[in-house]
């Protein structure tokens, strides 16, 4: 796993596993092979030692789904992982309910990039809410779920064209990243991302290439990116970012919109 995507999973909070039994079945996905991956991961359910290593099989079948932007079969797994994190509630509270959390904005996440607009909404929201249930939340804790969720409803607004709507979640996130304080700096990285895709589905393109030019780059941004050098008419730029996002390898959210919507771009240059 290279600097970039170490980074990336560090300031998500996702956890993102090393080399394990399931990387041959990611590897399928990132490949195109959804069907043998899923029959993989599969396999890795139904065999699986533990209900721990269940649910990472679990989550693994969540993102091949995702890998074909399916948002149904996406938080159907996700739900499965959530239902295993509400087992762990009583023996360690601190970090079962910020996973359940975790997992259903991991959804949302896919649900958003797929489309599916109001799922993803109902998601988002049931990810802050499931967070926000942890015992004796601390204050950094509940602004980082409220600037979860303010991120994800000025996306969702933009994507539905309302700019009004967008700019008050925008300047909610903002108030939201004010709050923390231990989660602030690894957290004011998704602002540019944040305020270049309003941009962008807001048709307000110089704008969303300043902003996305300081986000983090993962396969998601860069195909924002491509998309916002193509309405620019600068075409040369946009397939090198998308050949950037096109070679990427991970097992997530950027990655399983990225790598196939950067190849149906290049396609199969």
């Amino acid at each position: 796993m290279g600097p970039r995507l170490l980074f990336l999973a560090a300031a998500l909070s996702i956890v993102l596993p090393a080399q394990s039994s399931l990387t041959p079945g990611t590897a399928l996905d990132v490949q195109g092979k959804g069907a043998e991956a899923r029959a993989f991961f599969q396999k890795a359910i139904d065999s699986a030692a533990s209900p721990a290593a269940k649910a990472e099989a679990e989550r693994a079948m969540a993102m091949s789904w995702a890998f074909e932007s399916n948002c149904a079969k996406t938080v159907e797994y996700e739900q499965m992982v959530i239902d295993y994190w509400a087992t762990q509630e009583a023996s360690q509270p601190g970090n079962a309910f910020y996973q359940e959390g975790e997992m259903a904005n991991e959804g949302a996440r896919v649900c958003i990039d797929s489309g599916d607009l109001d799922v993803a909404a109902k998601w988002y929201r049931k990810g802050h809410d499931l967070g926000l249930r942890e015992p004796g939340i601390s204050e950094d804790r509940k602004a980082l779920w409220e600037y979860r969720l303010e991120h994800a409803d000025a996306r969702i607004a933009a994507r539905r064209g309302n700019r009004a709507e967008a700019e008050e979640h925008v300047a909610a996130a903002r108030a939201a990243l004010e709050k923390m304080t231990a989660s602030r700096i690894q957290q004011q990285n998704f602002m540019p991302y944040l305020t270049g895709y309003v941009a962008l589905y807001l048709g307000d393109y110089n704008t969303a290439l300043a902003d996305l030019l300081k986000a983090q780059k993962d396969p998601f941004t860069e195909c924002l990116l491509g998309q916002t050098y193509e309405k620019l008419g600068q075409n040369d730029k946009a397939m090198e970012q998308y050949r950037l996002a096109a070679a990427a390898s991970g097992h997530n959210p950027p990655a399983a919109y990225g790598i196939p919507f950067a190849k149906k771009k290049l396609g199969g240059r």
